[in-house]
């Protein structure tokens, strides 16, 4: 959500990653439980949610951008360009996508 912009259930079964429907639907279930994330009904189909991250999830973004440069360091990973900016100025990162969230 916070670093690609997925907000659907479809479109997070439809990433890369290939997680199972029932592995998803746990996870945000647990999410929600938590109070990372919230739902609202889709405004063009009341039968689908939208997921939005809350505030308590947007404070992840520090913890989530310094495993993404972790991972950046061990592995290849899929998005290089996102690497660099964060690389370039991790805090202006933070910063954008502090003011897209919000």
């Amino acid at each position: 959500m916070m670093l690609r912009g997925f907000r659907s259930y479809k479109q997070f079964l439809q990433s890369y990653e290939g997680i199972a429907t029932n592995i998803l639907a746990d996870r945000l279930r647990k999410l929600i439980a938590h109070g990372i994330i919230t739902t609202e009904p889709d405004p063009s189909d009341g039968r689908k949610m939208i997921y939005s991250l809350t505030a308590k999830g947007i404070d992840l973004g520090p913890v989530l951008t310094e495993m993404v440069l972790w991972a950046a360091a061990h592995e290849e990973t899929e998005n290089p360009a996102l690497v660099h900016r964060i690389q370039k100025d991790k805090q202006q990162f933070l910063a954008e996508v502090r003011q897209r969230l919000t």
